[in-house]
């Protein structure tokens, strides 16, 4: 392997630095990239910050290639939270957004994920399978069913997203017992043009890649958008229930096919 093929792990953060770490990443994509912002937000030391980071854990995608200093070997990172997680933080981060009564009332076993993001010189190729397959690791030790959380797109004008969401609404609608609604008072319809006049293929090309992600794994959207100015996005709260997957996405989900995904 040469020095600039990079040499991935997947850990859960065990430290102030390591935290520190995944806040910085956070903050090159969501703030730098992407215009957001939030009250918690260290501009100084370039920190992405939120009130929900002492009751989650931070999975980070670590390349041990790179640069010994411990900020630049991480290059992903997802935050998850677990049921008793959101009971010490008084709820999930995405119940503003989303009513969430369809899982919380299953019965099933559910994981919250969100802040997921990848340097960007490891967009596109196999960093993100990496990222699934550590994940899976951690759904599967827990016995975790059901996962779901918020993903983006960027920017806040709904008109010029009409046709990549009202996509993900005719053809990715979460099933009753999974569909998790926008709070009323922020409801944004997906249902913004008629499937016949969807051009499915443009409307793919301007999905984000994670979103895109999920949705060959089997992910579904749940029922309406949530604009946030804040951070400068339309986001949507997917849904990927571990029982519906096929035996493909499952394998690409926990890694069996990790060569020919990449």
């Amino acid at each position: 392997m040469s020095p600039s093929e990079p040499r991935f792990e997947v850990r859960v953060a065990e430290s102030a630095t390591d935290l520190r770490a995944a806040q910085r990443l956070r903050y090159d994509v969501f703030v730098t990239e992407l215009g957001g912002d939030g009250p918690l937000v260290d501009h100084a030391q370039r920190l992405e910050r939120d009130r929900f980071d002492p009751y989650c854990e931070h999975l980070l995608l670590i390349d041990t290639a790179r640069a010994a200093d411990p900020d630049g070997q991480v290059v992903g990172v997802y935050r998850v939270m677990t049921e008793e997680g959101a009971a010490r933080a008084g709820q999930f981060y995405c119940a503003d957004e989303y009513d969430l009564a369809p899982l919380l009332s299953s019965g099933r076993k559910v994981l919250e994920l969100g802040r997921s993001c990848l340097h960007r010189d490891y967009r596109g190729g196999a960093a993100i399978y990496h990222l699934w397959n550590g994940l899976a690791r951690v759904t599967l030790e827990r016995r975790i069913e059901v996962l779901f959380g918020v993903a983006s797109f960027h920017g806040t004008d709904v008109r010029a997203l009409a046709e990549p969401l009202a996509n993900l609404h005719h053809r990715y609608l979460a099933p009753p017992d999974l569909r998790v609604r926008t709070r009323t008072a922020h409801y944004q319809s997906l249902d913004l043009m008629p499937a016949e006049e969807i051009d499915r293929a443009r409307a793919m090309r301007e999905t984000p890649a994670l979103i895109k992600g999920y949705l060959r794994l089997g992910g579904f959207v749940g029922d309406g958008a949530f604009v946030d100015h804040a951070f400068n996005t339309v986001d949507i709260c997917l849904v990927l229930d571990t029982a519906r997957m096929n035996p493909r996405q499952r394998a690409i989900y926990t890694g069996e096919l990790r060569e020919t995904a990449g």
